[in-house]
C-alpha cells in the first residue's frame, strides 16, 4: 500500500490533491485530470474556433505532449492562419488554449510528440517498460466524443487481454520507399489489446496501470464491427494500444530521455 501511494504521489507532483489512505481509481483520475488534454487546430477564421481531433498527455518536464500521429492534422493544413493548439485545464470546465508544434514522429508506430507553449504541465509517470501483463487492471483516459460532450475527461476501465505483435503491411512494390524498406526490416512489434470500451476522440490518450498510476501504453484504435457510427452506437469493447516502451523510444529520439 505504501509503494502504491509513493507512485500516486510522483505521479501528482507538485499538485494539491489529497490521496486517501489506499488509492482508488477517483485518486487516479484526480491526479491525471491537468494531465490529459485536448488536441486539434484553432484558426481565427473557423466556428468554433478550435477544432479537436483526439487526446494527449503530457509527458517529460511538462513541455511536452504525447498522441497518436493520426490524430494531427495534414501538414499543408497546418499555416499561420491553422496552428496545433491543445486545451490546458485550468479548472472543472475552463480551459487555456496553447499553441504546440511536432518535435518528433514515429509513424511506424502511430506516436507524435509534441512541444508545448508557455509553462510547464503536470507531466504524467511512464511505467518501465515490459512491467505491463495481461490480465493487469486499466484505465483509458480521454475526450471520447468531445464535440457532442465538451472538453470533460472521461475515464474507461478494463484489463489487458492481450499483448500481441503486429507486422506493417507491405507496400506495392511500385510504392517502395527507402523508409518503407527499413520499417519493414524492422519486422514485427508488440501492441497491447484491451478489453476495455473506447470511442472516436479517445485516440492519443494514456492507458493507465491502475496500482501503480503509471502510462503503459497510448490508445491508438478501436476495432470496428461495420463502420465509424457503430462504433459510437454498438462499441465492441476491444480496444488498442501502443506500449510505452516506443514512447519512451521518441523521448529518445528528441533527446528527452539518454539512450
Amino acid at each position: 500500500m505504501a509503494l502504491r501511494r509513493a507512485f500516486l504521489l510522483a505521479l501528482l507532483g507538485t499538485s494539491s490533491v489529497a490521496l486517501a489512505a489506499e488509492p482508488t481509481l477517483p485518486d487516479l483520475i484526480d491526479a491525471s485530470r491537468p494531465s490529459v488534454l485536448p488536441v486539434g487546430t484553432y484558426s481565427p477564421l473557423d466556428t468554433p474556433r478550435f477544432t479537436f481531433h483526439g487526446t494527449g498527455f503530457v509527458v517529460a518536464d511538462g513541455h511536452y505532449l504525447v498522441t497518436n500521429a493520426h490524430v494531427l492534422p495534414p501538414p499543408d493544413s497546418v499555416n499561420a492562419d491553422k496552428r496545433l493548439a491543445v486545451q490546458v485545464p485550468l479548472a472543472r470546465g475552463r480551459y487555456e488554449q496553447r499553441f504546440v508544434e511536432v518535435q518528433a514522429l514515429d509513424r511506424a508506430r502511430d506516436l507524435a510528440l509534441l512541444k508545448l507553449e508557455g509553462a510547464k504541465v503536470p507531466a504524467l509517470s511512464l511505467a518501465t517498460p515490459g512491467q505491463v501483463r495481461e490480465g493487469q487492471s486499466i484505465a483509458v483516459l480521454g475526450f471520447p466524443l468531445a464535440g457532442a460532450l465538451g472538453f470533460s475527461l472521461v475515464t474507461h476501465r478494463g484489463i489487458v487481454s492481450s499483448i500481441s505483435a503486429i507486422t506493417m503491411q507491405a507496400p506495392a512494390a511500385n510504392a517502395l520507399s527507402e523508409q518503407a524498406v527499413r520499417r519493414l526490416r524492422e519486422g514485427s512489434f508488440d501492441i497491447l489489446q484491451l478489453d476495455a470500451t473506447a470511442y472516436p476522440g479517445n485516440s492519443g490518450g494514456p492507458v493507465m496501470e491502475l496500482s501503480s498510476g503509471a502510462v503503459v501504453g497510448v490508445l491508438n484504435m478501436v476495432l470496428v464491427r461495420r463502420d465509424k457510427e457503430s462504433a459510437i452506437s454498438t462499441p465492441t469493447g476491444v480496444s488498442y494500444a501502443i506500449p510505452v516502451q516506443y514512447v519512451q523510444g521518441l523521448l529518445k529520439q528528441a533527446g528527452l530521455l539518454l539512450p
